[in-house]
């Protein structure tokens, strides 16, 4: 199918042919038919994309001081690598769209195949969206109509949040596609409303809505203007749907306002506010959040899960559907805001449009119906010149590998790592397409699906790696092992002990090689402290620090569901590195924990076989200038300390002092190599199953406060 993709490196666009997405629980897959461009919001995507590297920076010091955290701790090659991938990754564009559901995904009640829906769907031929996100589309209500419906909705969300009441008077600030959507909703509330821009037409628009009007390219006064049209008392009210840097807007809106007067910021402004303005005044100010309630909260948007309706009366989906009732009524005219109309082929030509000088408010691509299955087809082959990275050649006879998942690790680590093994890479899938056409542009993949399953299957791979989100790894693990295929899972391996005794029964039974992404085994530093630890034949103490830092209680990695927290998902690379050094089962553990909301700042002890004892500090309070992880092992009168995989250092050691790298280096390119070579060569895991399936029981047991 065709998608409208744009490179936040240099700006370009580009119709891109993506295997179309899958439909997940609780989503409608739906052909597009109409799309609308948001000029205000996808210029300053384009403008950022074509930016040089100092605007860029510029314009985000947040992430810039991140970057400087990144440089500290892991060094600047490190650091510089992680930018160009994150930039490098193609943005889908868009989020105004308008279809025909043609397919309904598990626990989908209220849609059906057939129904016209407007959604926040991005600029392809079909797009899965999830239904809290999705309202039918009256009868009455063109295509291109309806196609105005979310962006009509954030202007809905900053009415409501202003909460005007009939014969006030409202001041809109910037006469855009929001702006004039604005005019009208507000003028359906019963408002007298005032608008304020520098383009004579879009003033004109205005006044025809029902607007008085004030030019500011003329110089006229806003404050004044206002103050005259308020009857000299001040207006109730003021939104700001303007797009700039200047901190004027919110400036003017306070000595506009009456007491007690409300001020909400739609668009983007300078917000370096005075406390005077607002003091004198009592005003409030508020920044109104897209479409309304329930945006960016995963249980409301992903999962499905809406507010009671006595509770939350105007919900995002709730706020789509009343913006299509105003359309169905006439009482929003959205027919004289298109200035533009693209076939899809052609939407680059609408971004220059965009990017350009010429005026423009609504632009709406169409979508021709052409070749049905085309637009549904889930798999994509790629040309065998389609790899723009350098790396190492798979040599003849090399194993064919299939990845299922290409998110940012996978993107960044473990495909290059896959690629510089020598493995053949030959499909690579993702739920909604657009990551994984990446990946097998960049890495030289034979083809991209969203077809799970036919990946998985597919002839011409002996090895399937599995890097999804954690509660899909026990499944596509039995799946890909009930399939022939090798298997290498990036960790955890599962998050249930149950799932575990599925893994274990199958894997004994496959005869296929089970490996799970624990890195820091294979890392060169802990190559060489294994190597020096061979001579000791007393019980060895191990202590690991790890600087993780704090993760929102919302991500779905802290989800015991999905994520399984963070002691399955990340302290369990810990737990076998110290089993690894240790050279003995894990026989008892301990665990003890800070008060805190997410559960991830603990001390886990850890007791061996031969003796030996090992610590796990796996912290989440810290600070990120701090280097992340450090390894302490004390045995038979001596020390190795090493520093976050950069230097390995030996106190009382006959022989050894110091082993350092340039760069930090945690083995996962050493990990990958392991795993290829033992298909190439028919040999054994390069992790024991039993080291596994042990690594993966204790953590889940740990994490759960289970018992052996």
């Amino acid at each position: 199918m065709k998608q409208l993709l744009q490179n936040l490196k240099t700006g370009t666009t580009e119709v891109a042919d993506v295997p179309c997405p899958a439909v997940k629980r609780g989503h409608l897959l739906i052909r597009t038919k109409r799309s609308l461009v948001s000029v205000g919001t996808e210029r300053m995507l384009v403008d950022f994309g074509k930016a040089g590297w100092i605007e860029k920076a510029r314009q985000q010091p947040d992430k810039v001081r991140m970057v400087l955290d990144k440089i500290k701790t892991d060094g600047l090659a490190p650091t510089l690598e992680a930018v160009r991938n994150k930039l490098d990754q193609p943005l889908p564009m868009g989020y105004c769209n308008i279809g025909e559901v043609v397919e309904v995904g598990a626990g989908v009640t209220d849609f059906e195949v057939g129904d016209r829906v407007a959604s926040n769907g991005k600029h392809a031929e079909v797009v899965a969206v999830p239904v809290n996100l999705c309202a039918k589309v009256p009868e009455g209500v063109s295509d291109e109509e309806a196609a105005f419906t979310v962006i009509s909705a954030i202007a809905l969300q900053g009415i409501r949040l202003v909460q005007p009441t009939l014969g006030e008077t409202v001041v809109v600030t910037g006469l855009g596609l929001i702006g004039l959507i604005t005019v009208q909703l507000l003028r359906a509330h019963g408002c007298r409303v005032l608008g304020l821009d520098f383009d004579p037409a879009k003033l004109a628009l205005a006044r025809e809505f029902g607007a008085e009007v004030v030019n500011l390219a003329q110089g006229q006064d806003p404050v004044e203007a206002a103050k005259a049209y308020s009857r000299g008392r001040g207006v109730d009210a003021v939104l700001i749907t303007a797009s700039t840097k200047s901190n004027e807007p919110v400036h003017q809106a306070a000595l506009m306002c009456r007491k007690r007067g409300r001020i909400v910021l739609v668009g983007v402004t300078g917000l370096e506010l005075s406390r005077a303005d607002f003091f004198e005044k009592e005003l409030s100010f508020q920044v109104s959040c897209s479409y309304g309630p329930g945006r960016y909260d995963p249980n409301y948007e992903e999962k499905g899960q809406d507010y009671p309706f006595g509770f939350v009366r105007w919900t995002e989906q709730r706020n789509f559907e009343a913006v299509l009732d105003m359309l169905s009524s006439r009482q929003l005219d959205v027919s004289r805001l298109v200035t533009h109309r693209f076939d899809v082929d052609m939407a680059t030509a609408a971004y220059d449009v965009v990017g350009g000088a010429e005026q423009a408010l609504g632009i709406v691509l169409n979508y021709p119906v052409q070749d049905a299955d085309s637009a549904l087809a889930r798999t994509v082959v790629l040309p065998p010149a389609a790899a723009t990275t350098a790396g190492a050649t798979p040599a003849t006879g090399a194993p064919g590998v299939s990845f299922v998942g290409s998110g940012n690790y996978a993107t960044a680590v473990l495909i290059p790592a896959f690629k510089a093994s020598g493995a053949r890479l030959h499909a690579v899938a993702s739920a909604a397409g657009v990551s994984s056409l990446h990946a097998a542009r960049k890495f030289g993949f034979a083809q991209t699906t969203t077809d799970t399953a036919a990946a998985i299957g597919d002839s011409q791979a002996a090895a399937v790696v599995i890097t999804t989100r954690h509660d899909s790894h026990a499944a596509l693990t039995l799946q890909a092992m009930a399939a022939g295929k090798h298997v290498f899972v990036e960790k955890p391996l599962c998050l249930t002990l149950d799932e575990l005794a599925g893994i274990d029964a199958a894997a004994r039974a496959a005869g296929r090689l089970l490996m799970v992404g624990f890195n820091r085994r294979f890392a060169p530093h802990v190559v060489r402290m294994k190597q020096l630890l061979r001579g000791v034949t007393t019980p060895k103490s191990l202590v690991m620090t790890v600087n993780a830092g704090a993760i929102p209680a919302e991500h779905w990695t802290q989800d015991p569901a999905v994520g399984g927290g963070r002691i399955i998902g990340e302290a369990c690379h810990f737990i076998d590195l110290l089993r690894f050094l240790a050279d003995a089962p894990i026989t008892g553990w301990e665990r003890m924990d800070m008060a805190s909301r997410t559960g991830d700042t603990v001390t886990i002890q850890l007791r061996f076989a031969d003796g030996s004892i090992g610590t796990v500090h796996y912290f989440a309070n810290g600070s990120k200038a701090f280097p992340k992880e450090r390894l302490e092992v004390f045995a038979a009168g001596r020390v190795l300390q090493l520093d976050n995989f950069r230097k390995l250092t030996g106190f009382g050691w006959p022989g050894f002092t110091k082993l350092s790298l340039w760069r930090q280096d945690k083995g996962q390119k050493a990990c990958a190599q392991a795993f290829v070579d033992a298909i190439a060569q028919g040999s054994a895991s390069p992790i024991p199953l039993e080291q596994i399936l042990e690594v993966s029981r204790v953590s889940i047991e740990i994490a759960a406060g289970v018992r052996p």
